[in-house]
């Protein structure tokens, strides 16, 4: 019997080469006198956000791309969003979630202008949302078939859950969206052969609720201790037979990667 060795799907090496490309676009606008500025507004201060801030910093660093954040309280924000809409040296802005008041979300995120809405959070937004995007280039990255197989979507929020299954269900993927919290996860997990975790709920999977042979894409971001971690248990990468993201390097790389390609994206409708 052939020995099973664990596949990972490695968003960062997928990733150096989307950043490579990024390079040279960002070069190109560059030399014909377009500037491209991402915008981040921040309400709130936190170990997750902040590290997901400081990823944001130093790729838009390292690709040409300059990030300026605005750290500010959030009754602040509504006139700070009709600023950077109205300045033409801005091509993306991003609300940073969540909120100080998470209950306002859907208001502050539609204020932003739908041309510069590169996360695509707002309802008018001209752009794909990024940690979506970043799945589905992890998935054909590797070479994960989707067709004919029952995929698995644990978690309807608005950053991944809620857009990722309007995008899997429109390209006529056969996919079940459950929450964390319904009765017996274990029933459903055990049945899927792709399962996409996106709750921020540490240990939410234990390898007893995997069934062989599954592709595992762990979407999930918490802090626990200090640590950002995901959605699966430790003991789940001592299964051998998974196809599955790496603690760290996984879908978080490709997201940021795919909020640039938006960004840049952006600056490319600007006429010189």
């Amino acid at each position: 019997m052939a020995l099973q060795i664990m596949k990972l799907l490695n968003g960062q090496e997928l990733a150096g080469f989307i950043k490579e490309r990024h390079g040279r676009q960002v070069r190109a606008l560059r030399a014909s006198k377009i500037y491209p500025q991402l915008a981040i507004v921040q309400t709130k201060d936190d170990p997750v956000i902040d590290t997901y801030v400081g990823l944001k910093q130093k790729y838009g660093g390292d690709i040409g791309v300059e990030v300026v954040l605005h750290k500010v309280g959030q009754p602040e924000v509504p006139k700070l969003l009709d600023t950077l809409s109205a300045d033409s040296s801005v091509h993306g802005v991003i609300v940073q979630l969540p909120l100080e008041d998470p209950e306002r979300t859907h208001e502050v995120v539609n204020l932003v202008d739908p041309s510069k809405d590169v996360d695509a959070l707002g309802e008018k937004s001209r752009f794909e949302p990024a940690t979506p995007m970043a799945i589905m280039w992890l998935l054909s990255g590797y070479n994960v078939d989707l067709a004919g197989r029952k995929i698995l979507l644990i978690g309807r929020g608005k950053l991944v859950g809620a857009p990722l299954e309007k995008l899997l269900k429109d390209s006529g993927h056969n996919v079940t969206v459950i929450d964390r919290e319904i009765p017996d996860l274990k029933s459903y997990t055990q049945e899927a052969d792709i399962i996409i975790t996106a709750t921020g709920s540490p240990a939410l999977l234990y390898p007893d609720m995997i069934k062989n042979g599954a592709v595992v894409i762990d979407a999930g971001v918490a802090s626990e201790e200090g640590k950002t971690v995901g959605d699966l248990a430790p003991e789940v990468y001592e299964r051998s037979d998974l196809t599955i993201t790496p603690r760290k390097g996984g879908v978080g790389p490709l997201t940021v990667c795919a909020l640039f390609e938006n960004v840049i994206r952006a600056a490319s409708n600007v006429k010189s």
